[in-house]
């Protein structure tokens, strides 16, 4: 089969936490390419919603705590009436902690588990039904590199002499369990014709990484990561030039992990 432009024309999607970050930038290169997008999050998503309508293609926002799995079955049965199916599932909603061994509090260890890992689970299991009954589905769950090497270190920038900037234990844990997930439902559904693979971004500059040096002149690539250098990567495994590729994870890091 020769090689053809990614279109995803017709296409309809969820994007989890889509309001800022990682996931706006997901939904409008979905957008940019033909897709129409359920934009999922808890805070509002109009500026995204604004730009995706600009691109030609309907966004529908709804709000939904991912780790709930009522309101996630809401979520997705209110995106298939209102688009009409789902092709896609962007996990990407997550939040991250800075504590250590022992100042992560059980509060603090449940909340992270429930949005990064929980909410990426009952995110699935709400949408398999309806993309198994359809034959189809791409998955794309963003994890991190935190959850492959341990946590990314980083420095506060107003104080370089300290090094509390090194994503916490939880946020690891759960990233790491995005990843484990993410291969086991791969072959679980792969049957189905459904694709499931995962993101691990590297230092992104977010909100989540906003005010602490993460060393990246050191990298091959020496700079932070973008938004859309995460949302372009997400942007293959969601489309038809990814189709004999699943359960992997494809680092955006700059080069931070080779292994």
């Amino acid at each position: 089969m020769v090689s053809k432009p990614i279109d995803l024309s017709g296409r309809k999607a969820i994007v989890t936490g889509s309001s800022r970050g990682i996931g706006a930038a997901a939904a409008l290169v979905l957008a940019r390419e033909g897709a129409d997008v359920a934009l999922a999050d808890l805070m509002p998503a109009d500026e995204t919603a604004r730009e995706v309508e600009a691109l030609g293609r309907k966004a529908v926002q709804i709000k939904v705590d991912v780790s709930n799995a009522a309101d996630v079955k809401r979520m997705v049965a209110e995106a298939i009436d209102k688009l009409g199916r789902i092709d896609i599932l962007v996990n990407n909603a997550g939040i991250v902690h800075r504590e250590g061994l022992t100042t992560t509090s059980e509060e603090i260890w449940d909340r992270v588990m429930s949005i990064d890992l929980k909410g990426t689970f009952l995110c699935i299991q709400a949408v398999y039904p309806h993309m198994k009954e359809r034959g189809y589905g791409k998955i794309v769950n963003v994890s991190s590199i935190s959850g492959i090497i341990g946590g990314a270190v980083s420095k506060p920038e107003d104080d370089p002499d300290k090094v509390k900037g090194r994503s916490g234990p939880a946020y690891a844990a759960a990233k790491g369990g995005v990843i484990a997930l993410t291969r086991w439902i791969a072959k679980d559904v792969a049957k189905d014709g459904i694709y499931v693979n995962s993101i691990a971004p590297g230092a992104c500059e977010t909100d989540m990484t906003r005010g602490y040096d993460y060393g990246v002149k050191a990298l091959p690539i020496a700079r932070m990561g973008s938004p859309y250098d995460m949302a372009e990567a997400i942007l293959f495994l969601a489309s038809c030039a990814s189709d004999y590729i699943t359960g992997q994870i494809l680092n955006v890091d700059g080069g931070w992990v080779m292994a």
